[in-house]
């Protein structure tokens, strides 16, 4: 059975706080590793029907970068919502929440 392998490092400061997000993937082309700035990750643990979550950003993450990154997550959210389910009613209303989001962040274009 084919496998892929993702990798997360996270460098701590002295204030066990992210200094530096590096992750790779055994798909990941002509890339030895990617750093970032912030992530989310969540896993679903179906027997407990609960989210296993761990978000984590360093010091250099602007405020101004969260919000686009807040807004990004929450589109993609909401698109995989609409495939998985193909419910175009709540998935139009998470949409609307997102331009929302964005308006209220001031972060639309």
């Amino acid at each position: 059975m084919p496998k892929k392998e993702i990798t997360i490092t996270v460098e701590l400061d002295n204030e066990n706080i992210p200094s530096n997000i590096i992750w790779n993937a055994t798909d990941l082309h002509g890339i030895d590793k990617a750093q970032c700035r912030a992530m989310l990750l969540s896993l679903w643990d179906y027997e407990a029907k609960d989210t296993l979550k761990l978000d984590l950003w360093t010091r250099d993450m602007t405020v101004d970068e969260m919000k686009i990154f807040f807004h990004q997550t929450l589109v993609t959210m909401t698109d995989t919502l609409q495939r998985a389910t193909n419910d175009e009613r709540i998935s139009g209303d998470m949409m609307d929440f997102c331009d929302y989001f964005a308006e209220k962040m001031e972060i639309k274009k």
